[in-house]
């Protein structure tokens, strides 16, 4: 159950950084955004879950667990929320997406730092 898990994640993390992309390369930087803080999501909840073995059920549980046992990452990610958040009702800018798009490759970083030390 945990490799399928695990599994699942990885292939909506993939799926979510394709549509990302994609909508940040055609200039539909809402959608880039959403796409990005979901894949940032997904990267919080696999690593979570092989840390703690719970899947957070909603965001404040997600801040949560992440300010528990991934300080570094939560320090990131808690303000992206907030841009994620902003993009359902203002219109997103380039730099908006573009500043999601380079914190999914810190934070995937620092999850990998993190397994292997």
């Amino acid at each position: 159950m945990e490799d399928k898990i695990k599994n699942e994640l990885n292939e909506n993390f993939i799926d979510f950084i394709s549509s990302a992309e994609d909508d940040f390369n055609k200039g539909r930087f809402n959608p880039s955004v959403s796409s990005y803080f979901k894949a940032i999501a997904i990267l919080c909840d696999l690593n979570i879950y092989q840390k703690v073995g719970l899947l957070p059920k909603n965001h404040s549980e997600r801040f949560l667990y992440l300010k528990m046992h991934f300080k570094e990452v939560y320090e990131l990610v808690s303000p992206l929320f907030n841009d994620y958040t902003d993009s359902y009702n203002k219109r997103a800018l380039k730099e908006n997406a573009s500043k999601l798009k380079e914190n999914v490759k810190k934070i995937k970083g620092i999850f990998e730092t993190e397994k292997s030390n």
